[in-house]
């Protein structure tokens, strides 16, 4: 008998989900495009740790035209991975484009996934790619979200170079304000990197993978808080470099030179907003940044948020 999510089946109506890990994906787990085995130089942070030593764990048979539930018809696979996949599929009842992870009902995070996947879609806040259903049903659990066809994910742009100072600032002010959010519900997200943030043709960042990703891969944090708003503080000062900042290559960008430090974003290339690269070192002050003035470290995403409040303006 089919267990069925009572939460914000159908919410959305889009047509259309990584902080920072240590194990390699072979493709992104979020539902976009590949990213190749990038995850395995990210950083760990604030004590984030991924399930360990867990025997392999096959993941379900699945292939292009498999229909879940009579409606979900899978389209092209983007993650396998650690006993999940995840798919590109289309919602034939809606006749719209849908993200859809899969696993087996005995997988060890199972539970935790449609819990992760439940809270989320009750959250049902705009800035997040939405949960849709969360389903366990013929020994599968699946949860389905939206696909944006018109965003673009945060890795991409930053393959093309820096953000400007204002898209950078917006980048900070829309993520902070939407974590902050979040965590004031008891949601964290903890799989925060460039490939979770996607940019609508609107200008609008969307959020993608909130608590589900983490609980496919079976992430636990002893303080969510300082590590979503040090992963912020990574995602600013990749736009603002082109650098990941850290020794390590990641998520396409290339890391800081080593035995360097934690450099300032703008001793790290001509011409960065001296304000916006303060704020990125208060953010990553968790992880031993120093930042360039007196202001107290950001150890949360709503001090993170008055932060870029309290800044004048960038136009």
């Amino acid at each position: 008998m089919a267990e069925r999510s009572t939460a914000a089946v159908d919410v959305a109506d889009n047509s259309g989900d990584d902080p920072l890990a240590a194990k390699a994906d072979t493709t992104t787990a979020d539902g976009a495009e590949a990213q190749g085995a990038t995850d395995m130089s990210s950083r760990n942070t604030s004590g984030a740790q991924e399930a360990a030593d867990e025997p392999a764990i096959k993941s379900p048979e699945l292939h292009s035209g498999h229909k879940l539930a009579r409606r979900y018809r899978l389209e092209e696979c983007v993650t396998r991975l650690d006993g999940f996949s995840s798919w590109r599929a289309v919602d034939e009842k809606l006749r719209r484009a849908v993200g859809v992870h899969v696993l087996p009902a005995d997988h060890p995070r199972a539970r935790s996934v449609l819990a992760a996947a439940r809270s989320s879609a009750l959250l049902g806040d705009p800035r997040f790619v939405q949960v849709l259903d969360a389903v366990e049903e013929n020994d599968l659990v699946y949860v389905v979200h939206e696909w944006l066809p018109d965003a673009t994910e945060l890795t991409t742009l930053l393959a093309s170079g820096p953000l400007e100072p204002y898209d950078a600032y917006q980048l900070v002010s829309q993520v902070s304000q939407a974590m902050a959010a979040a965590h004031r519900e008891g949601l964290a997200h903890l799989r925060l990197t460039p490939s979770a943030v996607l940019r609508t043709s609107t200008g609008q960042y969307r959020i993608r993978g909130l608590a589900v990703n983490a609980a496919l891969r079976g992430i636990t944090v002893d303080r969510p808080q300082r590590t979503d708003t040090e992963a912020i503080g990574a995602l600013l000062y990749a736009a603002l470099t082109q650098r990941w900042p850290y020794e390590n290559d990641a998520h396409g960008l290339t890391g800081l030179p080593k035995g360097m430090g934690l450099l300032p974003p703008d001793q790290v290339r001509a011409g960065v907003h001296r304000g916006l690269s303060d704020l990125a070192m208060r953010a990553l002050v968790n992880d031993g940044a120093t930042a360039s003035r007196q202001d107290p470290p950001c150890t949360t995403p709503d001090e993170l948020a008055k932060a870029v409040a309290a800044m004048p303006r960038i136009r």
